[in-house]
């Protein structure tokens, strides 16, 4: 199940920061995909194996209900052995090849990208899509610094393989990513971090589909 433009119109980053009590972060994302995300990358930072792997396998299962892609955020071990769809990793992260040889050539691998050369690499060495960012300031990467828009347009006249937009992207900016040939836009708080999951996705699809093409 290779990524594909459609697939990639709203991607949905995960993040527990936001959860109450006995709220469970496979619901929420259930809440996302029913407004309307289209992937989902799971990204925890501060769980150890065991926690992380219960996490994943019941993210993995709501996805797969819906049909929609799950990736897991840097551990392909973790991928690896619940048989998610894929991984995502970053630049400082792990060797795609080396991802691609643990995971086999069926398996979708993400890789983030903040310039043209990373870009091209990435696809060289068998990426299946790229994310690029942060394209504006966010608390998530505070020490990011945006990708200037020429860059953007750089990269997705370059690359044959889908390119979404990532880092501090909510409903009052996503109209300025129009016209730079992006897939679609990934997206931590401006869903989870919303009270209501369901309608931040659905508000954000819509917006997706006018940016980025119904």
């Amino acid at each position: 199940m290779k990524p594909d433009k459609r697939s990639m119109r709203l991607y949905a980053v995960t993040d527990r920061a936001w959860l109450k009590d006995g709220e469970r972060l496979a619901d929420k994302v259930e809440e996302a995909i029913k407004g309307g995300v289209t992937f989902v990358q799971l990204r925890e930072k501060q769980l150890d194996y065991a926690a992380f792997k219960a996490v994943a396998l019941e993210v993995k299962e709501v996805c797969a209900s819906y049909g929609v892609p799950f990736v897991i955020n840097d551990n392909v071990e973790l991928a690896r052995d619940i048989d998610a769809d894929g991984v995502h990793v970053g630049q400082g992260d792990m060797e795609i090849k080396k991802a691609r040889a643990i995971l086999g050539s069926d398996k979708i691998i993400g890789v983030s990208a903040a310039n043209l050369y990373a870009a091209l690499a990435a696809e060289k060495q068998g990426a299946d899509y790229i994310g690029v960012g942060s394209v504006f300031h966010t608390d998530t990467k505070s020490d990011a610094k945006p990708v200037a828009r020429e860059e953007i347009r750089r990269i997705t006249g370059a690359v044959t393989i889908p390119a979404v937009a990532i880092g501090g992207i909510g409903p009052d900016n996503i109209g300025e990513l129009a016209g730079l040939e992006l897939s679609g836009a990934a997206v931590v708080s401006a869903i989870f971090a919303r009270e209501d999951v369901y309608l931040a996705a659905k508000r954000l699809r819509a917006l997706c589909d006018e940016v980025f093409g119904a």
